[in-house]
C-alpha cells in the first residue's frame, strides 16, 4: 500500500487541505499526518517520511537534506503545496532521483486573476473615482477612463502566472507583447502575443504586468532607466516579487504623477510605515493577496492530490519541476 506523509505544521495544512482532500488521499493509501503546529523540524520530517512513498510539503517545511532523507528509501515524489521549491530541494534530493512537483500553476491562477482585476480597475480609474465620489463629486475624472480595447498590454515573464494572465487577456480586444528571454518568437505567437525586447515593451505598453521570477538577473530590472521609457499615464502592476522593482526610484517617478502603480509585493514585507508607497495618490498598495488566500489555498491541495494520483497512474505530472533549471525559475 502506498504511504503518504502530510508534512506541514497543522496550523498550515489545516488551511490548505480540507477534509475533502484528506479523504481523497486516504483512498490512495495510508495517510500519515503531522499533528503538531509550527514549522516541522528536520527530525520530525525524517520520522514522518520514513517508509513514505509520497510527501506533501508547503510553507515552513525544511530542506530535504541528507539528515531528512536518511531512512526515506521509498520516497518517490515530493508534492509541494506552495510555490517555489527552492527551500526544500537539495543536492541529496536530486541525487536520489526523487521527483518534485510545485503548485505554482495553482498559485498562478490567483495571481493572474488579481493582475487582470488590477488592470481593469486601474484603466477604469475606479480607485480614484471611488475616492472622489466619497468627497462629493460625481463625474470629475471620467475623461481619463480607458477600456480594454485597442490598447497594448505588456507581460514581463511567461511563467505559470504570466501565461494564465495572457490566456485571460485573450477575451479582450487588446494587443499583448511579451518580454521573456526564454520564450521563442514562435512560442509567443502560440501563446497569443508578440515577443519583444524589454525596452520596446516599456515604450509601447499602456499596462505592464510583472510576472518574472526573482533571480539575480531580474533584481531591480524596473529602475529609473526603465521608468523613464514608460508611457505617460501607463499602469505598472507588480504581483511577482518586490526585488524586481527599485522601490525608491519608482516612488520618485510616481511623485511626478506620470503613471500609476499597483503594488502587491514589496521588499521587505510589510513596507515601513513611512514608505512613500503608503502616501502617493497614484499607488494602489495591497498586502500580498495576489496568490492563494483563504479558500484559494485549497487549490494547492487539489493540485498536490492530483499530482500523486497522476504519479500512481503513470501519467505525466503537470507541475513537475526541472531541478536542473532551479537557477532560472521562481
Amino acid at each position: 500500500m502506498n504511504r503518504i506523509a502530510l508534512l506541514p505544521g497543522a496550523d498550515v495544512w489545516e488551511s490548505i487541505v480540507t477534509e475533502k482532500y484528506l479523504n481523497q488521499l486516504r483512498q490512495m493509501g495510508e495517510l500519515v499526518v503531522n499533528t503538531l503546529p509550527g514549522a516541522p523540524s528536520k527530525e520530525r520530517v525524517a520520522e514522518l517520511i520514513r517508509d513514505a512513498d509520497f510527501a506533501i510539503t508547503s510553507w515552513g517545511c525544511p530542506a530535504f537534506d541528507a539528515d531528512v532523507l536518511g531512512d526515506a528509501g521509498r520516497l518517490k515524489l515530493v508534492a509541494h503545496a506552495a510555490g517555489t521549491v527552492k527551500g526544500i530541494v537539495t543536492p541529496e534530493l536530486i541525487e536520489r532521483g526523487i521527483r518534485v512537483s510545485s503548485a505554482n500553476d495553482a498559485l498562478g491562477v490567483g495571481v493572474a486573476e488579481t493582475a487582470l482585476a488590477l488592470t481593469i480597475t486601474s484603466l477604469k480609474r475606479m480607485w480614484e473615482l471611488s475616492q472622489s465620489t466619497r468627497e462629493g463629486t460625481w463625474e470629475e475624472g471620467k475623461e481619463h477612463i480607458r477600456e480594454m480595447f485597442d490598447i497594448t498590454i505588456g507581460v514581463v515573464g511567461a511563467g505559470k502566472a504570466g501565461r494564465h494572465y495572457i490566456r485571460l487577456l485573450q477575451q479582450f480586444e487588446v494587443d499583448i507583447v511579451l518580454y521573456d528571454p526564454i520564450v521563442s518568437v514562435q512560442e509567443a505567437v502560440e501563446l497569443g502575443c508578440r515577443k519583444v525586447e524589454f525596452e520596446e515593451l516599456l515604450a509601447v505598453s499602456d499596462v505592464i504586468s510583472i510576472h518574472a521570477p526573482s533571480i539575480p538577473e531580474t533584481n531591480h530590472m524596473f529602475n529609473a532607466k526603465a521608468f523613464s521609457i514608460m508611457k505617460d499615464d501607463a499602469v505598472l502592476i507588480n504581483t511577482a516579487r518586490g526585488s524586481l522593482v527599485h522601490e525608491y526610484e519608482l516612488a520618485a517617478e510616481l511623485a511626478k504623477g506620470r503613471f500609476t502603480a499597483c503594488i502587491d509585493v514589496t521588499e521587505p514585507e510589510p513596507p515601513s510605515l513611512d514608505h512613500p508607497f503608503r502616501k502617493l495618490p497614484n499607488v494602489i498598495l495591497i498586502p500580498h493577496i495576489a496568490g492563494a488566500v483563504n479558500n484559494g489555498k485549497q487549490r494547492m491541495a487539489r493540485h498536490a492530490v492530483e499530482e500523486i494520483r497522476r504519479f500512481i497512474a503513470g501519467q505525466p505530472l503537470e507541475g513537475e519541476v526541472n531541478l536542473q533549471n532551479l537557477h532560472v525559475i521562481a
